[in-house]
């Protein structure tokens, strides 16, 4: 059940349109949905204030779209799934009964599903398959996601969706790494007056301390797996971010734009 769908509920109660013993029913039937292989969460935008999100990695196309169905009938009116490859995603729609379009950019065309009635994207650089409207932008301002280099561009773009779908302003800052310092200067503006930054960067994960030492919002670093060989997966960035002397970045998984996003997202939304 999302907010808009509990206020309208306590709407109807207080005008006498429900009684007290069918809502409190609504919202007992509400928790979670039992489809055998996954439970999903129901109740989470109502408690968490976003929705449940989706890891596709290791899910079959069809419990996908079970999952997605059953988010879609509590009202859930965006759905992320993140780690979808494209042939997946191909599948999980055509279970949908929707015809959409692959497309690079950030802003990828779509048609509507004919069964939800709902537009259906799927961005092939961050692996999401997103089903329903992104919402408004409501946060307290906007969430930078800065990335080091282009090869650092599927982690990037998995946490500004993240952000986008939660709620949140994003500007994008790309191919701004510490090898020409002058382009990421470039966007001091930006930096200096967002409410949270996402830093991604690989190899030895420079980037956020640099915009650690620049901003005064908290900066939430990303490490990437990508780099040559003493960059480990990913684990030489990770220690560097962890070691990082600027006082306001903390740090997420290796790879995890998702972590990164949705922790920006609530940040820009503290106190709403």
């Amino acid at each position: 059940m999302e907010k808009t769908q509990l206020t309208q509920l306590l709407q109807d109660v207080a005008q006498g349109a429900v009684s007290v013993e069918d809502a409190r029913l609504q919202l007992q039937m509400e928790p979670f949905s039992d489809l055998g292989f996954a439970k999903p969460d129901l109740h989470r935008g109502l408690r968490q204030g976003a929705g449940e999100v989706i890891y596709g990695q290791g899910k079959t196309a069809q419990q996908i779209a079970g999952i997605i169905q059953a988010l879609m009938e509590s009202g859930q009116d965006c759905i992320l799934a993140t780690r979808v490859d494209s042939a997946k995603a191909q599948e999980v729609c055509q279970i949908l009964g929707s015809e959409f379009q692959i497309e690079l950019g950030s802003e990828p065309e779509f048609q509507t599903s004919d069964m939800a009635k709902c537009p259906v994207r799927y961005y092939p650089e961050a692996r999401c398959l997103i089903v329903g409207q992104k919402p408004k932008p409501g946060g307290n301002g906007t969430v930078v996601v800065a990335c080091a280099g282009t090869s650092d561009l599927y982690c990037a773009e998995e946490a500004a969706l993240t952000a986008e779908c939660m709620g949140s302003r994003v500007t994008r800052l790309y191919d701004v790494g510490v090898a020409g310092m002058h382009r990421l200067l470039a966007h001091t503006q930006e930096i200096m007056t967002a409410s949270a930054i996402v830093a991604v960067a690989g190899m030895e994960g420079a980037l956020a301390s640099v915009i650690g030492g620049m901003a005064s919002c908290p900066v939430i670093a990303v490490p990437t797996s990508v780099g040559y060989g003493a960059s480990f997966g990913g684990v030489s960035a990770l220690l560097s971010m962890l070691n990082s002397c600027a006082s306001g970045v903390s740090v997420v998984n290796i790879d995890n734009g998702f972590g990164g996003g949705y922790q920006a997202a609530l940040i820009d939304h503290a106190g709403q």
